[in-house]
């Protein structure tokens, strides 16, 4: 409990830490974020931020300038049978570099006034805030936000997990123009690939799979289609890796201590939800500080992951088996609409309720006759 606006550390200074950072300030809270890194943070991700990933970002005050990304309007899965796309119900989303993204997160927080401490060393959670070796920063509340093997969850004594499960993901960037409006998830027998149209003149390129030996380059032996995308593209970034973890810890709070984003447990990154659901994090806790009980954080946490969470379930049903991948694709596409419907959801916009029509029955009857 909170008897006036407190002083709040954000350990990790990532797309989540400064999202909840600027949140915080919003409310009136002094923030101060610390982290070990040195900024443009990168990570091996997608790059893609949805419609309603755009309207998170606006809410803290950030606009993606005109002509930095690319603009996309939906989402197409494709395997060797089958294809099926759909644009996005309300807007556009947009393909932009992890770290010009990052950059911008930065400079709304600096332009807020808020206090950042990079490449900071020897962090330690402590009863009353967070020492920096021989430096202490007094914090009512301490906020981790650094990440999927985040210290602040482990020295907090939160990092008990009721359900957990770990994928590989590894990243390019290639300069080609991009050959689709739509951001592509292309499924094979060992992986998916997501291909995300950045720049008028470069798509990022992400594969995932279950083998933290499979690389992008071998990868794409099992999709003839993009490989003649590609070929002759020039690499113009390093191969980057990260895991992709599906985990559900019991808690994220306890008195004086929080945790958002990845350090608050996470979905596949199949679903390209991360960052979208961590500003929603920020706003929420935002919402209970402001509200003096950050004990109100567990329950809104709980309901904000309940969707991404279906979603990661319902698309990794199709990573069991080939038959079923296969069944499922060409479902979809012969019934379009269940895809439409699908993506509504995926962006918060539909219900899964709103499924349950004549048309999933034509879903069933083309997923069993596949």
């Amino acid at each position: 409990m909170f008897n006036s606006t407190p002083n709040v550390c954000v350990v990790g200074g990532g797309p989540a830490g400064l999202a909840a950072a600027i949140a915080l300030e919003h409310i009136g809270c002094a923030v101060t974020v610390v982290d070990c890194a040195i900024p443009p943070i990168d990570k091996a991700c997608g790059e893609g931020l949805m419609p309603d990933s755009l309207l998170e970002l606006r809410q803290l005050g950030i606009e993606i300038p005109d002509g930095t990304g690319f603009a996309f309007r939906g989402i197409r899965f494709a395997d060797r049978h089958s294809s099926v796309c759909a644009e996005f119900p309300r807007g556009l989303a947009r393909g932009v570099r992890r770290t010009i993204l990052h950059q911008l997160l930065i400079e709304r927080a600096m332009s807020l006034g808020i206090s950042m401490i990079w490449n900071a060393k020897h962090l330690q959670l402590e009863n009353s805030g967070i020492s920096l070796g021989d430096r202490f920063l007094h914090s009512d509340l301490v906020l981790g936000a650094d990440g999927q093997n985040s210290r602040i969850r482990r020295q907090a004594g939160l990092d008990r997990v009721t359900c957990e499960k770990r994928r590989y993901g590894f990243r390019r960037h290639y300069r080609i123009e991009p050959w689709s409006c739509y951001m592509e998830l292309h499924w094979g027998p060992r992986s998916q690939i997501y291909v995300t149209p950045i720049a008028a003149d470069e798509v990022c390129v992400a594969v995932i799979s279950g083998n933290s030996k499979l690389r992008l380059e071998q990868a794409l032996s099992d999709f003839p289609e993009l490989e003649r995308h590609l070929r002759g593209a020039e690499a113009v970034s390093t191969e980057m890796g990260a895991l992709s973890v599906s985990r559900i810890l019991k808690s994220v709070s306890r008195r004086n201590v929080a945790l958002i984003g990845d350090a608050s447990g996470s979905v596949d990154a199949i679903t390209g939800e991360g960052l979208c659901v961590s500003i929603k994090q920020a706003h929420a806790l935002a919402e209970s500080v402001a509200n003096g009980d950050i004990r109100q954080y567990q329950q809104f946490h709980r309901n904000l992951m309940k969707r991404p969470q279906q979603m990661a379930s319902l698309m990794l049903l199709l990573e069991r088996s080939g038959q079923l991948q296969k069944r499922g694709l060409a479902g979809l596409a012969q019934n379009p609409a269940i895809f439409r419907s699908l993506l509504a959801i995926h962006v918060g916009v539909g219900r899964f309720r709103d499924l349950w029509s004549r048309e999933l029955f034509r879903f069933g009857r083309a997923f069993f006759a596949a």
